[in-house]
C-alpha cells in the first residue's frame, strides 16, 4: 500500500540525556499534535532530527530501534552540523531574512554548504525509507532544498512541501546569495503550501523575477512539469484545547491564579523568546496604556510568559536582558503593596495550566512583528468558551487573515497598540461574546486535522492536474524511435520555430542572431535531399531573410502571412490590407509609455507589443490591461490578438501558422513530420498536423496538442543533431 513519509526537521518525540539515561519526550508544536494523525497510520513514518547528537553507534542503533516502533525514522546531525546548519544558516540565515529583520542575517558560505549537505542526508533517508507510490511530505525553512533532491532521485514521486514562516517579498530574497538555489530547491515539489495568500503572492513573484517561469493562477510553468501553489492556513486540535479548558485541574489552577491576583482584570502574553514576537513593544505598549489611562493603574495586570528559546545566540540573548530591564522598570514605576503591573514568568508551562490562563484572561495579547500563523491566538479562542474575551492580534500575523473579529493592530504603533488594550477592555460583553462566536466557529471548522487533509487532497489534485496537462517528455526510448522513424522515411518535413526553440530568446529580439553553430546545423539538415526544412516563425521576412536567407530551407513569415520556399520569392498567403495598424499603433504607443522597458515592432501586416525587458509585475499586469483594450477593439472585425511569450501581438484573422503548415503538406508530400515550437502560436502548427506526425512543445510542461516536450533550445539542437 502506498504510504505517506513526512519529513520535518525534528521528530514529534525528542530525545534527551539525563542523569538516567536518555528518555523520549513529546515535542511542542502544533505540526506533531497535526500529523500525528496520519503518521502512525498504514505503515507511514515520520523522518527527523532526534532533538541531540551522538558521538556512539550503539546508542544511534537503541534510538533508531525505539523510535522505529513508533514509526519514526531519525536523521543524526553532528554537533557541528546542528552548529552550521540549524544554529548557523537556518536560524541566522533564513530566519531573519524572512521574517524582515535583514539586520540580523549572517551570509556565511560554510553555513550554506553544510545546509546543503544537511539536506542531502535527509534526502538519503527519506529515500531508504521511501517506496515508488508513497507520498512525500517536507515540512518548514530549514529543508528548502529537499524537494528538488527528491526529485532528481525520483522523478514520478509524489512530493509536497509546507512553509510554515511567512516567505518574504522578493525585495528581501534577493539579498540571500543562495537565493536561486533555494527557489529551486522549493520547485521539486508538486504542491507548494503557505499559511496565507500573501507568502504566496510573494514566493510567485520571487519565481517570475528571479527563475522567469510564467505563473497562472498558482500554477507554475517550469521547463518540465507544472507545480501548484496555494494557501492552507494550519489550525490547531480545537477540541484537545476546549477539553483542557473544561477540565477540572485547569478550573482549580484558575481559581488558584485569581486568588493571588486578587480582582486585578488580568493581560495574558505567551510568545518564545525572539525578536520577531514584538515582546518588548508590548510592553511599552502597557506602560502606554497606564499613562494614558491611569484609572487602569491597580486595576489591570500582564501576565507575561516567555518561553527560553536560543538564549545564547548574542541577539536573543539581547533581548532577554532588554525585557527583564523593562519588566523591573514598570514594575518598579507603577508596584504597590497589593498589586503587581507585571507577572513575568520565563519558562514554559504544560497545557493544563496553559488552559487556566487563557480561561483567566479577560485579554490576550498576540503582536508580533512578523509571524507565519501564529496559533496562540487560535488555543485562546478555542479556550473561551464562556464567550468572555477579547483578542488582540498583530496584523502581520498570518493568524490575521482568518480571525479578522479580533482588534487588529499594527505592533510598531504604540498608541494604536495602547488604545486597543484600552478598547478591549472596556468592550461590551455581549460584543465580546460576537466576536468570539465568530472565531471560535472558524477555529473550529479549520483545525489542525482539516488543514492535513485537505493539503493532501490537494497534492493528489495537483498530480492529477499534471498529468492533465503535460505532455509526455521526449525520452530517450522516444527519441530512439523518432530517430529509427526518420531513417526509415524517404521524404520529410521539419517544421521549426524559431524564438525559443532554435535560438533562445533575448531582451532584445534584434539581437537573437542565428549563430554559426545554429547555422551549420540548419544547413546540414537542408543539405540532406530527403528533408525539407521549414523555419515558421513570428518573425518578420526582412530578419529572417537577413539571419538565413542563404540556406536552402523554406520559410513561413509572420506566423504565416509571408511564405517562401526555398530558391524562390516571398509571396502573400492571401491578399491582405493593413489599413488598421494606423488605427491600432496608437494604442500600442500608449501602454510603451506606461510600460518603460516595452517597445512595438511593426511588421508587414502586424503589430507586435515587446515586454520582455519591461519589470516583470508591472508587465504581467499591462499585457492583461492591453489584452482586454485590444480584445474590445477587434471585436467584429477581421483581426485577431494573440499572446505569445512576453509579447502581445495583433495580426489578420484566419492566418496563423497552422494554415501555412497545412499549405506546406498539402504542396509537398512527405512520410515524416516533425513540428518543434514554444508558444501558443505553435499550437496552430501543431493542431494542422497528422497524428502520426512527431510535434514537440519546447520550454515547459503545460498544456499542449504536441505529444512530447523538450526542456528548452539546447535539448532541441542535440535532437537535431542526432538526425544528421
Amino acid at each position: 500500500m502506498p504510504r505517506t513519509i513526512i519529513v520535518s526537521n525534528r521528530l514529534p518525540t525528542k530525545v534527551q540525556r539525563t542523569d538516567d539515561g536518555l528518555t523520549f519526550q513529546p515535542s511542542e508544536g502544533g505540526l506533531a499534535t497535526g500529523l500525528g494523525s496520519i503518521y502512525r497510520q498504514d505503515g507511514n513514518v515520520w523522518v527527523g532530527w532526534p532533538g541531540l547528537f551522538l558521538e556512539d553507534a550503539t546508542e544511534e542503533q537503541y534510538i533508531t530501534e525505539a523510535l522505529g516502533a513508533d514509526s519514526m525514522a531519525p536523521v543524526f546531525l553532528t554537533e557541528a552540523e546542528i552548529q552550521d546548519y540549524y544554529e548557523g544558516f537556518s536560524n541566522s540565515t533564513l530566519w531573519p531574512t524572512f521574517h524582515y529583520f535583514p539586520q540580523f542575517a549572517t551570509y556565511e558560505p560554510a553555513h550554506w554548504a553544510a545546509y546543503v549537505a544537511v539536506n542531502e542526508k535527509f534526502c538519503q533517508a527519506v529515500l531508504a525509507q521511501a517506496g515508488p507510490g508513497d507520498t512525500i511530505w517536507v515540512h518548514d525553512y530549514q529543508l528548502l532544498l529537499l524537494p528538488a533532491m527528491l526529485r532528481a532521485a525520483r522523478p514520478e514521486a509524489t512530493i509536497g512541501f509546507f512553509l510554515h514562516i511567512p516567505f518574504p517579498s522578493y525585495e528581501l530574497l534577493r539579498v540571500l546569495p543562495w537565493r536561486t538555489e533555494l527557489l529551486q530547491g522549493l520547485l521539486g515539489a508538486d504542491l507548494i503550501g503557505f499559511h496565507t495568500f500573501g507568502y504566496m503572492r510573494h514566493f510567485l513573484s520571487a519565481v517570475t523575477h528571479l527563475l522567469g517561469h510564467a505563473t497562472t493562477n498558482g500554477l507554475i510553468e517550469t521547463p518540465t512539469r507544472t507545480v501548484l501553489v496555494d494557501a492552507f492556513p494550519m489550525g490547531i486540535d480545537y477540541e484537545r484545547f476546549v477539553e483542557a479548558a473544561a477540565a477540572d485541574e485547569a478550573v482549580e489552577h484558575e481559581e488558584v491564579y485569581r486568588q493571588a491576583l486578587g480582582t486585578s482584570r488580568v493581560v495574558l502574553s505567551i510568545d518564545r523568546l525572539d525578536y520577531t514576537k514584538g515582546i518588548a513593544q508590548r510592553l511599552l505598549a502597557f506602560e502606554l496604556l497606564l499613562l494614558r489611562y491611569p484609572e487602569w493603574v491597580s486595576q489591570v495586570s500582564l501576565i507575561m510568559v516567555v518561553v527560553p528559546s536560543r538564549d545564547q545566540v548574542p541577539q536573543y540573548a539581547a533581548l532577554k536582558q532588554e525585557i527583564d530591564e523593562l519588566v523591573g522598570r514598570i514594575n518598579s514605576q507603577y508596584r504597590t503593596i497589593g498589586w503587581n503591573p507585571i507577572h513575568y514568568f520565563y519558562r514554559s508551562f504544560p497545557l493544563e495550566e496553559l488552559a487556566s490562563l487563557y480561561r483567566l484572561a479577560e485579554v490576550a495579547l498576540v503582536t508580533p512583528m512578523r509571524d507565519g500563523m501564529n496559533l496562540v491566538a487560535k488555543e485562546y479562542v478555542a479556550s473561551k468558551a464562556d464567550g468572555r474575551g477579547v483578542l488582540i492580534l498583530s496584523e502581520r500575523a498570518g493568524a490575521a487573515r482568518e480571525l479578522s473579529d479580533a482588534l487588529l493592530i499594527n505592533p510598531t504603533d504604540l498608541v494604536g497598540h495602547a488604545e486597543a488594550l484600552h478598547q478591549a477592555l472596556v468592550m461590551p460583553a455581549e460584543e465580546q461574546a460576537q466576536r468570539l462566536e465568530a472565531m471560535r466557529a472558524l477555529v473550529k471548522r479549520y483545525n489542525v486535522f482539516s488543514w492535513t487533509r485537505l493539503f493532501m487532497d490537494q497534492l493528489t489534485y495537483s498530480k492529477i492536474k499534471q498529468h492533465t496537462l503535460a505532455t509526455d517528455f521526449l525520452s530517450p526510448a522516444a527519441i530512439g524511435q523518432l530517430v529509427a522513424d526518420y531513417r526509415a522515411a524517404p521524404r520529410r518535413l521539419l517544421l521549426l520555430d524559431y524564438d525559443g526553440t532554435l535560438a533562445p530568446f533575448h531582451a532584445n529580439p534584434q539581437r537573437a542572431e542565428p549563430g554559426h553553430e545554429l547555422r551549420l546545423l540548419l544547413r546540414a539538415l537542408a543539405d540532406n535531399p530527403q528533408n525539407r526544412v521549414v523555419v515558421i516563425s513570428g518573425r518578420d521576412r526582412t530578419t529572417l531573410q537577413k539571419w538565413l536567407g542563404d540556406l536552402p530551407i523554406d520559410f513561413i513569415a509572420e506566423h504565416g502571412v509571408w511564405l517562401r520556399p526555398a530558391g524562390q520569392e516571398w509571396e502573400l498567403f492571401q491578399a491582405l490590407n493593413n489599413d488598421w495598424m494606423r488605427e491600432m499603433r496608437p494604442v500600442l504607443d500608449l501602454y510603451v509609455a506606461r510600460t518603460a522597458g516595452s517597445f512595438v515592432e511593426v511588421k508587414d501586416y502586424s503589430l507586435v507589443w515587446h515586454y520582455r525587458r519591461a519589470d516583470a509585475d508591472l508587465g504581467a499586469v499591462r499585457a492583461r490591461e492591453l489584452l482586454t483594450h485590444l480584445t474590445f477593439m477587434t471585436s467584429n472585425t477581421d483581426l485577431q490578438v494573440m499572446e505569445g511569450n512576453k509579447v502581445i501581438e495583433i495580426k489578420n484573422a484566419g492566418i496563423h501558422k497552422g494554415a501555412a503548415a497545412g499549405r506546406w503538406l498539402a504542396h509537398y508530400p512527405t512520410d515524416f513530420v516533425l513540428a518543434l515550437g514554444d508558444d501558443r502560436t505553435d499550437e496552430d502548427t501543431f493542431r494542422a498536423l497528422p497524428d502520426s506526425a512527431y510535434t514537440i512543445r519546447v520550454g515547459t510542461g503545460a498544456r499542449s496538442r504536441a505529444r512530447f516536450h523538450l526542456p528548452g533550445v539546447p535539448a532541441v539542437r542535440d535532437l537535431l543533431r542526432k538526425l544528421l
